[in-house]
């Protein structure tokens, strides 16, 4: 049964009337320049690949200055991405604060931000071989910051099993084999995701998430330019192309590669590096 809603007020509809305020608008922070990570793209070579099985997750180092590709490789398929400063898991990507600087979904121009007290740009979003997808009827778009993972808790909240190659127990296992500890020492790093390839939105009555299939194919990628030094995890969605379940067995489900490139680095010579925030961290507080 549904709970009773309250009368509306006499001015409900000058309410609802008010005019939208863009919280971040346009043009508030500098844009990357991208001629520059143009001229830097056209100079890179292959230096790693790592193959990220379904259901699975796999760890890749990044030194900043360097391109990553997450590439489609052998049908459609959604990836969980994870990404932490190299030298300190404390400063690990804030898919919050990346939607409300960016928006519901990123692609080429696009930062991927850090979490506070640092926040600074972990990456850049160099080149997006769907970012002709933009928006569908359904107001769904690709590469979400608006889904936090699939995991063993909401399946077993909402299912009643447990459910271990979920995306968040394919991070933690990655990261644990990373860093050489169990998976349950080293989940409360795992963190919300860049969703890539997966394609999102919320519906127009009820304004719940969804998900349908991925429009990624073989031979797709997204690639990211390291803006610091980096450790990342990627996982291959139990949901393959998302286009109807995830969190079992019953979805068909394709490798990911992950792809490491160094440019010629005299291309980057003027690159304005991010520091962490400049805050002073006060609060208001005393000094």
């Amino acid at each position: 049964m549904s709970p009773k809603l309250p009368p509306e007020p006499a001015d409900a509809a000058a309410r609802r009337a008010a005019r939208p305020a863009i919280v971040y608008p346009a043009g508030a922070m500098p844009r990357p320049d991208m001629a520059v990570l143009e001229a830097a793209r056209a100079t890179l070579v292959k230096t790693d690949e790592i193959v990220v099985p379904p259901r699975d997750a796999r760890t890749f180092r990044v030194s900043r200055g360097q391109f990553v590709r997450i590439v489609s490789i052998e049908g459609p398929q959604v990836g969980d991405l994870n990404l932490w400063n190299a030298d300190d898991l404390a400063e690990r990507f804030f898919s919050g604060k990346t939607r409300a600087l960016h928006a519901t979904h990123v692609s080429t121009g696009d930062r991927l931000w850090s979490s506070m007290p640092y926040l600074r740009p972990m990456a850049t979003i160099s080149h997006d071989t769907l970012g002709w997808y933009g928006w569908d009827a359904d107001g769904a778009g690709v590469h979400d910051v608006i889904g936090t993972r699939c995991d063993p808790y909401t399946n077993t909240l909402l299912n009643g099993r447990a459910y271990d190659f979920c995306c968040h127990s394919n991070l933690s296992r990655a990261l644990g084999a990373e860093l050489k500890a169990a998976p349950d020492t080293v989940e409360h790093h795992v963190h919300d995701v860049l969703n890539v390839f997966m394609c999102t939105g919320f519906t127009a009555d009820t304004h719940q998430y969804f998900m349908k299939a991925s429009p990624v194919r073989p031979g797709d990628f997204i690639e990211f330019l390291a803006e610091i030094d980096l450790l990342g995890a990627l996982s291959a969605c139990p949901g393959g192309d998302c286009s109807a379940t995830h969190s079992s067995d019953a979805a068909a489900c394709h490798p990911l590669k992950v792809e490491i490139f160094e440019p010629d680095r005299s291309t980057l010579a003027n690159w304005p590096w991010p520091a962490p925030s400049d805050y002073h961290r006060r609060h208001g507080g005393p000094d």
